[in-house]
């Protein structure tokens, strides 16, 4: 037990180079965070809803995370800073790690979605600040999701997402998803945000290019029935 305490303050301090010693990481939100969930968890799978809750509730008010004592967390998760949300169904593989103001949300329970309502977010995931993954949709393994993004689509393996609502970024994931990179996004300049825009901005030419040339064939396959059975529509 207690060198699996050392490995995980470990796998902490080579993701963030802030702490000086182990003592200081035990004392981050985060990490507190963690440790009552997996409390907070043991009491909710025993059935013990109400401890769950209180345990779930008091860890909130110390450490402004709001951990659903029914999700499910591998190991060496981490939460960096604080204000985050993890709901009820969300399952979160090993080395995950996570920035400050990200919500994994759930779908609005009147769409006919039952059960599974959260994201799923494989090992080795890296969420920026601010990100919100919303639903029942796979986050792949060692995919980062970029600050302020909004996703409610599968993410791939080894994917880099950015934007509202997020797309894949024209990054070489077996390059780029090697290593762990901090906030999720690359900082070098064949990465900068002026480039990226630009490449969003050619696919989402692609995307309507190849939307019109649907339009045009079925406008065209509507004319040939027409031309084969006058009066077709009218009739209809």
């Amino acid at each position: 037990m207690f060198g699996g305490l050392i490995s995980y303050l470990d796998s902490i301090k080579a993701r963030d180079p802030a702490p000086r010693s182990r003592w200081e990481v035990m004392l981050y939100p985060g990490v507190l965070a963690l440790g009552m969930h997996r409390i907070a968890h043991w009491l909710f799978t025993g059935e013990l809803y109400f401890l769950a809750r209180a345990v779930n509730h008091f860890s909130r008010f110390l450490t402004a995370i709001d951990i659903h004592p029914g999700a499910k967390i591998g190991r060496n998760f981490f939460i960096d800073h604080g204000f985050t949300v993890i709901g009820e169904t969300a399952e979160i593989g090993d080395n995950v790690t996570i920035y400050q103001c990200v919500t994994l949300g759930g779908t609005n329970p009147v769409n006919g979605v039952a059960g599974k309502r959260h994201p799923t977010l494989e090992d080795g995931v890296v969420v920026g600040s601010g990100a919100q993954v919303l639903g029942p949709i796979t986050v792949a393994t060692r995919a980062k999701i970029g600050a302020n993004a909004v996703v409610t689509r599968d993410v791939p393996e080894g994917a880099v997402m950015v934007g509202i609502p997020a797309r894949a970024t024209l990054v070489d994931a077996a390059e780029y998803s090697r290593d762990f990179v901090p906030y999720g996004t690359p900082c070098a300049e064949r990465f900068d945000p002026q480039t990226q825009q630009l490449e969003l901005l050619k696919c989402e030419v692609e995307v309507l290019r190849t939307k019109l040339a649907e339009l045009i064939d079925t406008r065209d396959r509507d004319k040939r029935e027409e031309e084969v059975v006058p009066g077709k529509r009218e009739r209809a």
